[in-house]
């Protein structure tokens, strides 16, 4: 009895070890095509609801409903980064085209403030390599479209699939599931909750930073407000820093410039109002929406960043909050408490 219980086992070991080696193995070489199964898993999740309604009650064809919402959210994604590229592509063109300009005006501008000052903020090596950085930034911009064009066509390959056979896939993953009904249950109601709280949450906080930041913009006279709106909206979804990587570069030009009145009033209005309405946003629309912990959301966009690119900013805090809800899962399956004694 006892060799056949080692034998089983060894066996069941055996077939773990070779799961998860095939497991990374394969993990290793798709690791490119993470962020665009990440990004069908975030559309899906997302109309996973309107494509139900369109086959159950409408009776459509799962082919045609799929194609629709595909086409219907691929235009709700391109227009606003159409945009967005719009205002911003002319002044990327013209900071590499005058990469030389721009470095010897940074130039004047740091002897200017060192004379004044007399101290050293940057050295001729540096701004050396601040213009080479300037001039190798194209070629990245090129290479970083081709990639997103192809995360994109991936994307809506994978998000097909994804619809057409999504209930078979559910019941798949409901049946192997290794936790309790009800664990099950509370893990799909997590995920679905935590992919809407990001997906919607974070670009609507920026947006809201972007529109009340335009409204200043025009108040205290930025030269070409929708520019720096689009500057704000795109900051705002970055953590830590967000927002303020579009007002600080404007409260150094106004003061650079001499314009101090405006320099004050852009700095107050940044961090005073654009800053409070992130943290508002944070504390209010995402708690609402997932009970989100702002600091959840900001480890957790940090972490996705680097792991998963710009689909990181969902993916991100996904992961620290599927973290610690495996925990309760865990806890709840295998952990027996123990009474306490009074």
């Amino acid at each position: 009895m006892n060799n056949a219980i080692d034998t089983n086992r060894l066996r069941q070991l055996f077939l773990i070890a070779l799961i998860l080696f095939i497991g990374v193995v394969l993990f290793y070489q798709l690791y490119s095509f993470f962020p665009a199964l990440l990004g069908a898993l975030t559309l899906y999740i997302l109309l996973r609801k309107q494509y139900n309604y369109l086959t159950d009650q409408r009776k459509w064809k799962r082919g045609a409903a799929a194609s629709l919402l595909m086409f219907l959210s691929l235009i709700a994604i391109l227009f606003p980064v159409y945009l967005l590229a719009q205002m911003l592509s002319g002044k990327i063109a013209y900071a590499l085209q005058h990469s030389g300009e721009l470095v010897t005006s940074l130039q004047q501008l740091a002897t200017e403030i060192e004379q004044r000052y007399t101290i050293t903020l940057v050295s001729d090596e540096n701004i050396s390599k601040l213009g080479n950085w300037l001039a190798g930034l194209l070629p990245q911009i090129l290479g970083t479209t081709f990639n997103t064009l192809s995360t994109t066509f991936f994307l809506y390959f994978i998000l097909y699939f994804l619809f057409v056979n999504g209930h078979a896939l559910e019941k798949i993953l409901l049946d192997y599931s290794p936790f309790k009904d009800e664990n099950t249950g509370l893990l799909e109601k997590e995920v679905h909750t935590m992919v809407v709280a990001n997906a919607v949450g974070i670009p609507v906080v920026a947006i809201s930073q972007g529109i009340v930041g335009l409204i200043g913009y025009w108040i205290i006279g930025v030269p070409e407000p929708f520019f720096w709106f689009g500057v704000t909206c795109i900051a705002g979804m970055l953590p830590v820093i967000g927002a303020a990587l579009a007002y600080i570069p404007l409260i150094i030009i106004f003061l650079a410039a001499g314009q101090y009145g405006q320099g004050i009033a852009m700095a107050v209005f940044g961090f005073g109002v654009i800053g409070t309405v992130d943290n508002i946003m944070r504390f209010t629309l995402l708690r609402k929406i997932g009970d989100v912990h702002p600091l959840t959301t900001v480890f957790g966009v940090i972490a996705g960043l680097s792991l998963f690119g710009f689909i990181g900013l969902i993916f991100g805090p996904l992961l620290i909050s599927l973290l610690l809800l495996l925990v309760r899962i865990y806890v709840s399956e295998f952990v027996k408490k123990q009474p306490r004694h009074s």
